[in-house]
């Protein structure tokens, strides 16, 4: 880390904007290797942030397509009886 970059809140590092400008290239293999991002600084002041590339995640929405089965009508209201009282009985929903 050189003499006028400084560790901000939470220990990323920053650097000031034309510094950056001079160690573009060096930055970002430094970013890739270390996997910690640099913010970037005009005047005091976060302007920017340098981090890692990473690739996504597998899509998981829609992953169990075709694994359940709808045996019933699922937007009518649930019968009466079971909202009935039973004789103590704990196997119950309710």
């Amino acid at each position: 880390m050189a003499a006028n970059e400084a560790t901000g809140i939470g220990g990323v590092r920053t650097i000031k904007a034309s510094e950056f400008k001079a160690k573009c290239l060096q930055l970002m293999d430094e970013v890739a290797e270390s996997g910690q991002e640099i913010v970037i600084t005009k005047k005091g002041k976060p302007v920017s942030r340098l981090m890692p590339y990473r690739e996504k995640g597998k899509l998981v929405f829609g992953e169990d397509r075709g694994l359940f089965e709808i045996h019933a009508d699922i937007v009518e209201p649930m019968p009466a009886e079971w909202f009935e009282k039973d004789d103590g009985d704990e196997d119950d929903l309710f």
